[in-house]
C-alpha cells in the first residue's frame, strides 16, 4: 500500500456536475483504506495550483478529480518528482485516465490510491504552461470554444456537436508548423501537439504518443472538402484517420506553431495561449499513480 494522506482537489463544475455526484463514492473508497484524507473543492485553476503546491508541501498524495484540465493544472505543480499525483476522472472527456489505464469508475480509481504503481510520465508545456495531453488550434480552437459554451448537450455528444457547428462555419487557414527547426507549411484545419494519444472523449488523434518517451507528437490537418473530413472524422476514435493522405504525423522535442489568422491554443479543453506559441517537453518530471501493470 501507498502510504501517506490523500489531498483529494475536486472541481466543482467538473462534467457538469458529475464530478460532486460522484464524490460520496470516491470518500467512501479513501475511507476504506483506513488512511487519512481530506477534500478540498477548487473556485478556479488558479486555486487547484496553490492547493496542490500546499499539499505537496505537507507531504500528501494530491489526487485530482475532474476532467483533464484540473489534472494538467495540478501536474504542473507536483513536476520534477516534488509530488506524487492521483487521478481520479470525473470530468467529461477523461482523456489522460483513459490513456494510463486508469479506471473510469471514480470509486475505482480512488483505490488506485492504495494498490497503485508509481510511473514517471513527461509533462508539456505550451509557452511555458503546463499540460498533460494535446493542445491544437485551427478548427480544434473553434470546436473547443463551442464545447465549452454549450449547455444544450451533455457527456461525450457535446464533442461531436461542437465539431459539426465547427465544421459548418469553419474556412481554411494558413499554418506554419516548426519542429525541432524543420519548417512545415499547410492550409487545412488543424494542429494538434501533445504527450499523449487521445482527446475530446476517446479520439485517438495522436495514436503513436506514448506518455514517457520525451516525444512530443504532432498532426497536422491540410484542406479537403467538407465532406470528405467528415467522412474521415469517425476513423480518429480508433486512431486510423492516418489512412488519410491530407494528415501528416510529425514528432520531435520543440513544436513552433503560428497561422495567418488569430487562433488559441486549447490544451486539455481550455483555453492555454494565443498563436504564435512554441510547445516543449519535459522528459519523466512526474510521478503519477497507475495500476499495477498498466
Amino acid at each position: 500500500m501507498i502510504d501517506g494522506p490523500v489531498c483529494l482537489i475536486v472541481n466543482p463544475h467538473a462534467g457538469g456536475g458529475r464530478a460532486l455526484r460522484l464524490l460520496p463514492g470516491v470518500e467512501a473508497a479513501l475511507r476504506s483504506q483506513g488512511r487519512p484524507f481530506r477534500v478540498v473543492e477548487t473556485m478556479s485553476m488558479q486555486h487547484a495550483r496553490q492547493l496542490a503546491r500546499e499539499a505537496c508541501d505537507e507531504g500528501d498524495i494530491v489526487a485530482a478529480m475532474g476532467g483533464d484540465g484540473i489534472v494538467g493544472a495540478v501536474a504542473g505543480e507536483l513536476r520534477d518528482r516534488q509530488g506524487l499525483l492521483a487521478v481520479i476522472p470525473g470530468g467529461r472527456g477523461n482523456d489522460f485516465a483513459r490513456v494510463a489505464g486508469i479506471p473510469s469508475d471514480p470509486a475505482e480509481a480512488a483505490r488506485i490510491a492504495a494498490t497503485g504503481v508509481e510511473r514517471d510520465i513527461d509533462i508539456a508545456f505550451c509557452n511555458d504552461k503546463p499540460f498533460i495531453c494535446i493542445a491544437s488550434c485551427g478548427f480544434d480552437s473553434d470546436a473547443n470554444r463551442i464545447a465549452n459554451e454549450t449547455k444544450i448537450v451533455k457527456g461525450n455528444l457535446v464533442y461531436l456537436y461542437a465539431a459539426l457547428k465547427a465544421l459548418w462555419q469553419w474556412k481554411p487557414a494558413e499554418f506554419t508548423v516548426t519542429v525541432d527547426g524543420d519548417e512545415h507549411v499547410f492550409s487545412g484545419y488543424s494542429v494538434v501537439v501533445g504527450n499523449s494519444k487521445a482527446y475530446g472523449g476517446g479520439m485517438y488523434v495522436l495514436p503513436k504518443a506514448e506518455l514517457d518517451d520525451g516525444k512530443l507528437d504532432v498532426m497536422t490537418s491540410a484542406h479537403v472538402p467538407k465532406r470528405k473530413f467528415l467522412a474521415d472524422l469517425p476513423k480518429v476514435f480508433k486512431g486510423e484517420h492516418g489512412q488519410n493522405m491530407a494528415v501528416t504525423f510529425l514528432r520531435g522535442e520543440r513544436v513552433e506553431v503560428g497561422a495567418d489568422r488569430p487562433f488559441v491554443m486549447y490544451a486539455d479543453g481550455d483555453p492555454i495561449a494565443d498563436l504564435p506559441c512554441t510547445v516543449t517537453i519535459e522528459h519523466k518530471s512526474l510521478r503519477v499513480l497507475v495500476p499495477s501493470g498498466a
